[in-house]
């Protein structure tokens, strides 16, 4: 047998061994919808959730995180596609405990199958070399959030929404305890310009970003696991207010060249209200699809000119004082109708 063929039992295994061991203790932490405490529960817990905010998850930090110096990863999941959440993670644990990440397995997430993932972010969970070291959390950022945000008056970027989330997220393991020595992000934008926004906003830690850091850095691959089942899952369990109804929500993966996705949005467009709150109105191909089917609306504009004001002004009675203190000024028309004049001396 070879080592590829071992190494997808093994997978194989694990699977079957979460999902035995899930099965006797679901019942039991998906009635604490409180806390994620394994792969089964994660999906009941965005299910609970109002899917048009954001949510915030922070596990329980390990009490050794909060005794030695720990790195802290940051990545996210969903910035491209015109469906769905954004999701923002971190993960963080001791220095010296980098081992507990390789046993784990994190590693480049692209690289890593769904199965694989979820496989990871269970073991994140239950097993005790894992939650013993390592805390992790998340940002569910809604698809409203960030289309509001890109079209409000004082506009704020994609780069924005997510440079917010981050250091959102770094400063929740603060509060809650976590003593960070170290961070390392996958950039947004120019790494030398985030890098020195992060230093500005945390000048005490050392911080690195760098273009693909999750497959640099196993803390990284473990926040980018993280974020990505959760964002997995969030569209798995997705509840359409506007009630529609799409079996196994088959919408595909929300990218814009995805053919599924395509057809979803030519499909399920309201012709006055729009898109679902699933679909991020902002994005152009969104935005395209309204404009192909969609009804044009029109909105009266406000009225810019100034009112007219029809009486005498009141500054005209303050006109034709010379610089020597003189008055000169044109007889008032009430006068003038009624052949009046000025008297002085009698």
């Amino acid at each position: 047998m070879s080592d590829q063929d071992i190494e997808i039992k093994q997978e194989d295994q694990s699977m079957e061994d979460m999902d035995e061991k899930d099965s006797k203790t679901e019942d039991e932490n998906i009635t604490d919808s409180g806390k994620i405490t394994s792969l089964k529960t994660l999906g009941p817990f965005i299910a609970g959730r109002e899917n048009s905010r954001n949510t915030i998850y922070l596990s329980d930090v390990p009490d050794i995180c909060k005794e030695k110096p720990c790195m802290l990863g940051v990545d996210e999941a969903g910035r491209g596609p015109v469906l769905g959440p954004m999701v923002y993670g971190i993960s963080y644990c001791p220095v010296q405990s980098k081992k507990a990440l390789e046993d784990l397995g994190c590693a480049d997430s692209k690289q890593l199958t769904e199965d694989k993932r979820d496989i990871i972010f269970n073991d994140i969970n239950t097993k005790e070399y894992a939650t013993s070291c390592i805390g992790w959390a998340v940002e569910i950022i809604s698809p409203n959030t960030i289309s509001t945000s890109m079209y409000r008056r004082s506009k704020c970027s994609l780069n924005e929404v997510s440079m917010d989330s981050a250091m959102g997220l770094i400063q929740q393991a603060i509060d809650a305890g976590v003593n960070i020595a170290e961070v390392y992000v996958d950039t947004v934008g120019p790494p030398e310009k985030y890098q020195e926004k992060l230093l500005k906003r945390f000048p005490n830690f050392k911080i690195t970003v760098a273009k693909k850091a999750d497959s640099t850095y196993p803390i990284v691959s473990a926040a980018s696991i993280c974020a990505k089942v959760t964002r997995d899952h969030a569209l798995k369990v997705w509840k359409f207010p506007e009630g529609l109804v799409i079996k196994d929500n088959a919408f595909g993966s929300g990218y814009p060249g995805d053919p599924v996705t395509k057809r979803f949005l030519t499909e399920h467009i309201d012709l006055v209200f729009g898109f679902p709150r699933l679909v991020r109105f902002s994005w152009s191909t969104a935005e395209n699809a309204l404009a192909d089917k969609a009804y044009d609306m029109e909105f009266d504009e406000p009225d810019s000119e100034k009112p007219k004001y029809a009486g005498t002004k009141l500054t005209k009675f303050f006109k034709g004082t010379t610089k020597s203190g003189e008055v000169i000024r044109e007889d008032c028309r009430f006068y003038k109708q009624r052949h009046l004049g000025n008297v002085i001396e009698f």
